[in-house]
């Protein structure tokens, strides 16, 4: 008798796996990212944002545009590490539907 396998889904690899592939990511920075708690991390990115504008952030809203930033986010994580789409919907605690509408919102490709 045939072992059954689970395959997935989902043609989305890990986040880490595409960083590391473009090299823009490697070990040793996986290290230093998992010392810093969410909230460093964000502060880190934006000041360093900032710094390459020249402390000017004019014209982005930051405070209004964070909610969608996150939700994207959370959405590419769930796919990146999820078996399915229907699993990355539960995941986040979603109806697929809305998983799906979000996803166009958002411009992900599922």
């Amino acid at each position: 008798m045939k072992a059954k396998t689970n395959k997935s889904t989902s043609i989305n690899t890990s986040i880490i796996t595409k960083l590391k592939d473009q090299q823009l990511l490697n070990d040793q920075a996986l290290v230093v990212i998992s010392c810093l708690s969410l909230e460093d991390l964000i502060a880190t990115k934006l000041e360093l944002t900032c710094n390459n504008l020249n402390n000017r952030f004019y014209g982005f809203d930051i405070w209004r545009q964070t909610g969608y930033i996150v939700k994207e986010a959370l959405l590419k994580f769930a796919i990146s590490t999820t078996n399915s789409r229907k699993s990355a919907a539960r995941f986040l605690g979603l109806t697929y539907d809305e998983f799906k509408k979000y996803c166009t919102k958002y411009s992900i490709d599922i």
